[in-house]
């Protein structure tokens, strides 16, 4: 179902359409080190990204976050300063994945919290 896919799905890559307009119009201006390709129109009016695999905004690296909203021009090399030593990479949304964040209690662990030390107590409507 390859050309189907690409012809009616947006979440998964690039479609037909994107793609052929990207080829027309598109002038590529650079690449991330997820594999994602950035193009601008040819009149530098409009901006875009072409995801290598599925389609989230997350994905985009923070360097071409800024090129993307037009905040600034040129590729990210021309405008960053240098990579610091502190600094980590980027991670995209795990929200959905096995990677998510799921503190201790939540329902995927168990749903299993620890009890509340003596400075609690429950709010009871009688109580009042």
């Amino acid at each position: 179902m390859g050309i189907l896919s690409k012809i009616f799905t947006w979440w998964d890559g690039a479609t037909i359409g994107t793609s052929i307009y990207s080829w027309r119009k598109g002038r590529a201006v650079g690449s991330d080190a997820l594999g994602n390709r950035y193009y601008q129109s040819s009149d530098g009016k409009r901006r875009w990204v072409i995801y290598n695999g599925s389609n989230d905004a997350s994905r985009v690296a923070p360097d071409w976050h800024g090129w993307l909203h037009g905040t600034h021009d040129g590729d990210p090399e021309s405008y960053l300063p240098p990579h610091r030593g502190y600094e980590t990479a980027a991670v995209p949304n795990l929200t959905g994945t096995d990677a998510a964040y799921r503190p201790a209690g939540s329902i995927e662990r168990g749903g299993h919290r620890a009890r509340a030390t003596g400075d609690y107590e429950a709010w009871s409507p009688d109580a009042s």
